[in-house]
């Protein structure tokens, strides 16, 4: 087991590691909107945020040595199922090649009162 940790990525706000190697799998705590150099909320728009969400995904991957295409799984949690398409659209600009397994959630509330967050899992080939 091998902890992936980086920072190019926001920092764990709590006891967890961004990243978890083992064997061929790395699970990916979930990633919040966060701005990885201030630890702030990016502003804007669900669609600006969920970005950032995938932009932190990515690094952490990166870190690892992979990509989003070695994604295979991924939740989505988020608190206004309004927001579904938006996020997906933006979602779906990120995972073009491999679209991996997904399942989305609508949740009551998320920490730091954000609109979304992801975690995923990839595989190392």
């Amino acid at each position: 087991m091998k902890m992936i940790n980086t920072d190019k990525a926001p920092a764990a706000i709590g006891p967890y590691s961004q990243g978890v190697r083992v064997d061929n799998l790395l699970f990916i705590s979930g990633q919040m909107p966060l701005d990885p150099n201030t630890m702030d909320i990016v502003p804007g728009t669900i669609k600006e945020q969920t970005a950032r969400v995938i932009e932190n995904l990515k690094a952490i991957l990166e870190e690892a040595g992979l990509t989003l295409n070695n994604v295979v799984k991924t939740t989505v949690f988020i608190k206004d199922m309004n927001d579904f398409a938006n996020i997906n659209e933006v979602y779906a600009s990120y995972f073009t090649e491999n679209k991996p397994a997904r399942a989305c959630v609508e949740v009551a509330r998320l920490p730091k009162d954000v609109g979304v967050e992801i975690e995923a899992i990839a595989v190392i080939k």
